[in-house]
């Protein structure tokens, strides 16, 4: 187990100690530490969580599975964004995905059909990522230029015309087009209502 909070770990250590089918083998504040420890402690389930300071769990589930590829992964976070568990499915290639709310039945199930082979993701996260992924088809099918996203990114910012020309090295014109054009393909009629839009469909990142 990887948590860069010590009290987690614990209190994982404590639900899960008893659990006889189950032996925790070696444990870390960082993804850093985790790695040289499965160099000398073969395992067979990582449980790491994702937001941590010098190696994030992405970072370190990438790593795993380059240097450890027999190792199944299991992703326990407090963010159940879709975005994220897309990332950890397409570049890590996790088996398991659940929030730290769940209890200790759910997570010890999720050890054990991960274990036999298969995968575990919760609910609230299959929805998370089925969300995502037609925000991600939406977005494709309005087809936004990478020019037109970043003017809404300075739109954002609060921008006027001119300075988003200045900023892009274009005419003022050609932002006044873009910014009818980025009206038009996303459904939106005011700045906020724009925004909103770009943050729900990832185009802006909080």
């Amino acid at each position: 187990m990887v948590d860069d909070h010590q009290i987690v770990i614990d209190g994982l250590t404590a639900l899960l100690k008893d659990r006889a089918e189950i032996q925790i083998v070696c444990t870390a504040n960082n993804g850093k530490q985790m790695l040289r420890l499965l160099d000398q402690h073969p395992i067979d389930i990582l449980l790491t969580d994702l937001m941590m300071p010098e190696m994030s769990g992405l970072q370190l589930a990438v790593e795993v599975k380059i240097q450890h590829p027999q190792v199944r992964i299991i992703a326990l976070s407090m963010n159940g964004e879709g975005a994220l568990v897309d990332q950890m499915i397409d570049q890590a290639d996790i088996a398991g995905y659940l929030l730290k709310q769940t209890d200790v039945g759910e997570l010890v199930y999720a050890i054990k059909k991960v274990f036999e082979g298969g995968i575990y993701f919760q609910e609230i996260i299959l929805s998370a990522l089925a969300n995502h992924s037609n925000l991600k088809k939406e977005v494709e099918t309005i087809h936004l230029t990478q020019r037109e996203k970043e003017v809404i990114n300075w739109m954002e910012q609060d921008y006027s015309n001119k300075q988003i020309a200045d900023e892009l090295n274009i005419a003022v014109r050609t932002v006044e087009t873009h910014r009818k054009n980025i009206f038009r393909k996303t459904g939106t009629n005011n700045l906020l209502s724009l925004v909103k839009w770009a943050y729900e469909h990832q185009i802006l990142r909080k």
